[in-house]
């Protein structure tokens, strides 16, 4: 194959094929300078990289960043580079991968310019490994390969044929080693008519060992037969050396004849390869390397009887591709009531063995328009299967790629490593072929084995074959049609969409606590919400941040949450998820996509990458914390500032990674915050700041005010006023602080009369002040009456007390009337009122006496 640049006038172009092609130029320069290109670059299906080399082939430090981005259709873009002082040898190289039959798009350049040149008069000498036979050439040729140059030569020298080899462009002639397991591979050969294969050994080409040395080893004896592997599952032999697939309406598990289909089933098409002998015709292999062509030409897979293998390829840094071509996908007839968003899905099983840092790269085109890496490998890695679901009925190439090492180098240091895959199988795959046949549904006249396909929500009775419906809240399986067990109920809070396809959440959530019914509406939340936390820095300095969308509730099971790659306009609000010009867009209920802004890679605008579904498939709602084995710890957010309970959405993916065997899984906390208005505010664990602690658990915190309960009467309260002018009036306030939202309205203020209480208010008042008067006053009456008797009596025992002392008697004991009391009394010791009373009760039962002394008018002598 001959493929170069070619000149279209005003611009050249690149290849269309799957070659690696250069336009070199060299340029001396006596200053630093700069070069300067324009092109357009459109495909992603060719590789199109810019770097620089020095006269040592080695590159320089300016061309960190060789790749060329991607330009809009039509548009010519920029590539500038600093260049040093020196020998600067420029290389535009473009290498063209192709899936199927369709061509890439060419790279197209112009307007090249080089600022710094010196132009001379004198010459330069060839480097080393190139020549030249003309005085005063532009450029010098490479020497090819078995031949060597030194500095000016005008020819290449020819190296000794059986002793020594080289590459091409080599300065020198090396020593041939001998032979080892690692020069040479093996192939089978396609059935014979007799059933049997035969192993055959060939040299890896170019060879470069020598057989003839004392610890060389030989080639192995070719030709050994084997019996051949049977047929795969849905083919069949016809006695011939080949297998053909069986007839429509037939199946056959690879060793016996095609039989058609009992009444009442239907085969179940796809494709199951797990014996290779030949490789099948919708596969094709490859060997692709970015930087030389030493693999061209060569098959990069090797089919091995039980397994398919990677072959030698031409160095250890090759690209060993193997590609799988499927049509599209479908369910069977039976199946399409099951409307579900699954399709297929593609199954292999695989393990490598290596010794270095090798990669297995799993890798996904739709409808041909981009090649995206769904899933790789690094190291050896144990037998496993792996397994990539469809939603979408397109044509796929399904490609693996395999390399030993990332490190630049020529050599097979690593030849024996490798990777194995031992089967691959599609299922629901458009033109495939059927192992076994399926029950299906019969017409109501079941007359012969026709099926007919069941109406949507409908699984197949196994007693009569005929469609019965599911009951509410179940899904039907995308798996299985046959039998009751085919409805899944639904998960807590969620209900099934009229035709039994999915289950879904209508945003309205309803929790008995205490006694209390909380009802809850986020019907306001159900557009999507999005956040971006960060930034991260890669390991070479590079910013980016992860980018989230999610889609609480979607609408009836119609996934809103949208994340593509290369836009610069998050929200996508106009892209649909079923468009086949957007094939690197995914829709679910979370999705997340990787971005990278202007400023980390010299962008125009912000590039978003790497979208990938976190969850596809709505569990169900509840206050718990965990579901399905989803559980969210009650450390891994902030307490909650009430005790209204927080509602948790669950979601899963059913896509399986390497470290995700289960698929990932979301979880949503909805948590009430008055204080966050409107579609409030989304947080991810501070323990996680990318979502995730282990990358298959995502969680995410969404307070909003919107997340409050609906108000009922338990969260408001009554006021009672005064009564004022025969009236009372009666106030509803809210319970503060106010946790809940909507719901009902507080009840007006109610106005009462109250004028019946009033009067006998005041009739009570009025009593009450009576007779504390009235009590009042007896009291000083009593009072006053019980000192004159008091008096009195002190008066009678000072008379008796006067007797015993000889003084003369007391005419009376009492004053009479119209006498003055001239005497004062005065007491030794002055008492109250209560210890008098308790001094008169005890009188007579003490045998002594109050003193008291009397002042009179008389003399003191008497």
């Amino acid at each position: 194959m001959h493929s170069s640049w070619i000149p279209r006038g005003n611009y050249i172009e690149s290849n269309r094929d799957d070659c690696t092609v250069s336009l070199i130029y060299a340029v001396h320069l006596k200053k630093s300078g700069y070069v300067f290109f324009e092109y357009q670059y459109v495909d992603n299906n060719i590789f199109f990289e810019f770097f620089i080399q020095n006269d040592q082939c080695q590159e320089m430090d300016t061309t960190t960043d060789k790749w060329v981005k991607l330009t809009d259709s039509g548009e010519w873009g920029s590539h500038s580079v600093m260049l040093k002082s020196g020998t600067n040898i420029l290389y535009w190289r473009t290498t063209g991968i192709l899936m199927g039959s369709k061509a890439v798009k060419p790279v197209l350049v112009k307007n090249i310019t080089i600022e710094g040149v010196a132009y001379t008069s004198e010459c330069f000498p060839c480097k080393p490994g190139t020549f030249s036979n003309k005085p005063g050439s532009f450029n010098c040729q490479v020497c090819p390969r078995n031949t060597y140059s030194e500095k000016g030569a005008k020819e290449c020298i020819r190296c000794k044929e059986d002793s020594q080899f080289s590459e091409e462009g080599s300065s020198e002639c090396m020593e041939r080693p001998p032979c080892t397991t690692k020069d040479y591979f093996q192939i089978h050969t396609p059935c014979d008519e007799e059933g049997k294969t035969q192993i055959m050994y060939k040299w890896i080409e170019p060879k470069i060992c020598r057989e003839d040395l004392t610890d060389a080893i030989r080639l192995p004896p070719s030709g050994e037969k084997k019996d051949c592997p049977p047929c795969n599952p849905g083919f069949y032999n016809n006695g011939s050396s080949s297998c053909h697939p069986c007839p429509p309406g037939t199946f056959s598990d690879g060793t016996k004849e095609c039989r058609p289909c009992p009444a009442g089933t239907e085969p179940a098409l796809g494709f199951e390869y797990k014996w290779w002998n030949v490789l099948p015709g919708n596969m094709k292999t490859s060997c692709f390397n970015v930087g030389n062509s030493k693999c061209d030409g060569m098959n990069g897979w090797e089919v091995a009887g039980d397994h398919i293998q990677s072959g030698a390829g031409g160095s250890d840094n090759d690209y060993l591709i193997l590609n799988l071509h499927i049509p599209g996908f479908k369910p069977p007839t039976s199946m399409t009531g099951a409307t579900g968003s699954e399709l297929g899905r593609i199954t292999f099983v695989f393990e490598t063995l290596c010794s270095a840092d090798c990669v297995l790269y799993f890798m996904v085109d739709i409808n041909r328009k981009s090649t995206n890496v769904v899933e790789s490998w690094g190291g050896t890695k144990e037998k496993q299967a792996y397994t990539h679901i469809i939603f979408k009925n397109a044509t796929f190439t399904f490609t693996w790629a395999f390399q030993r090492t990332n490190q630049g180098q020529d050599n097979r240091r690593f030849i024996n490593d490798m990777v194995k895959i031992y089967s691959i199988t599609a299922t629901n795959a458009v033109d495939g072929v059927a192992s076994s046949c399926r029950a299906c549904a019969l017409g109501s006249e079941q007359s012969g084995s026709s099926c007919v396909p069941c109406p949507p929500g409908h699984y197949i009775e196994k007693e009569t074959n005929q469609c019965k419906e599911c009951p509410p809240d179940t899904y039907l399986s995308i798996h299985q049609v046959y039998g009751k067990e085919a409805c899944i109920p639904c998960g807590p809070g969620s209900k099934s969409n009229q035709d039994r396809s999915v289950c879904y959440s209508d945003c309205f959530f309803y929790h008995e606590k205490e006694n209390q019914s909380l009802h809850y509406d986020f019907s306001n939340l159900s557009s999507v919400g999005s956040l971006m936390n960060g930034p991260s820095f890669t390991s070479k300095g590079t910013k980016y941040f992860h980018f989230f969308n999610i889609s609480l509730c979607g609408h009836e099971g119609k996934k809103m949450a949208l994340c593509t790659n290369n836009i610069t306009d998050f929200t996508v609000k106009e892209i649909v998820a079923g468009s086949d010009d957007y094939t690197n867009l995914v829709g679910a209920f979370v999705c997340q996509s990787t971005i990278i802004p202007s400023e980390s890679k010299g962008f125009r605008a912000a590039l978003s990458s790497q979208s990938i579904i976190l969850a596809d498939t709505f569990l169900g709602v509840t206050v718990e914390t965990t579901l399905q084995n989803i559980d969210i710890k009650e450390d891994m957010f902030p307490v909650p500032p009430s005790q209204i309970p927080d509602v948790h959405f669950f979601y899963k993916s059913s896509t399986t990674t390497t470290s995700c065997i289960n698929g990932r899984s979301t979880a949503v906390k909805m948590r009430c915050n008055p204080t966050k208005s409107g579609a409030g505010v989304i947080s991810v664990p501070s323990k996680c700041p990318a979502g995730t602690c282990d990358g298959c658990t995502f969680y995410f915190l969404w307070e909003s005010a919107e997340a409050c309960p609906l108000c009922t009467e338990h969260d408001f309260h009554e006021i009672e006023g005064a009564c004022k002018r025969g009236f009372q009036e009666t106030l509803y306030v809210w319970n503060e602080p106010k946790w809940c939202i909507k719901g009902i309205s507080l009840p007006e203020k109610k106005l009462a009369t109250c004028e019946t209480v009033d009067f006998w208010l005041k009739v009570g008042a009025g009593v009450g002040a009576f007779a504390a008067v009235l009590l009042v006053a007896l009291t000083c009456y009593f009072w006053k009456k019980n000192q004159k008797l008091e008096y009195k009596y002190s008066k009678l025992v000072m008379t008796t007390n006067s007797k015993e002392c000889e003084l003369p008697a007391a005419d009376s004991c009492a004053i009479m009337e119209g006498e003055d009391n001239e005497e004062e009394v005065v007491y030794s010791n002055k008492q109250s009122l209560l210890g008098k009373l308790k001094s008169l009760a005890t009188k007579e039962k003490e045998d002594h006496f109050e003193s008291v002394q009397l002042k009179t008018s008389r003399s003191p002598n008497i």
